[in-house]
């Protein structure tokens, strides 16, 4: 799809970002409270929150993809690192390159502010978007663990 213009999300976008995120949430077999994804829209408009972004992609005039994105410092340099945390692109548009460009617009920002990378983690059994991640490169073999921390 050579029509699709990448850009940086804007306050206008909150109904479209808000569909488009109840797909992720749907995809991922979640529910997320409202009001987490309240305070993820808030941090992401927030011009004083440097960590938080999100960019989309606009096709034929309707916001058709996102991804979500925190910068962060990184132990192992003296430069800040990207982890692509969302990424979803619309069912009725997937295949058409939208993913691959919403990843190559976060690449190319990072060359421009010296990130050391971009990284992000997704389900071992989500086959379609790793034939797009592999793309990038292979996997690097890191495995997650996650401990839930009590709280509240």
């Amino acid at each position: 799809m050579s029509d699709v213009f990448i850009r940086d999300v804007t306050a206008e976008d909150e109904v479209a970002w808000r569909a488009l995120w109840d797909g992720y949430c749907a995809f991922y077999e979640t529910e997320m409270p409202e009001r987490i994804t309240a305070a993820a829209w808030r941090r992401i408009l927030d011009p004083g929150e440097t960590a938080f972004g999100a960019i989309v992609a606009e096709h034929a005039g309707r916001i058709v993809g996102f991804a979500n994105y925190v910068v962060h410092p990184y132990t192992w340099s003296e430069q800040d690192e990207c982890l692509l945390h969302d990424l979803y692109v619309d069912p009725g548009v997937r295949g058409g390159g939208i993913g691959e460009r919403l990843i190559s617009f976060l690449v190319e920002r990072g060359r421009e502010e010296r990130w050391t990378r971009v990284y992000w983690l997704t389900k071992e059994g989500n086959t379609r978007a790793r034939r797009l991640y592999d793309r990038f490169g292979p996997a690097d073999g890191f495995i997650r663990y996650s401990v839930p921390v009590p709280g509240e």
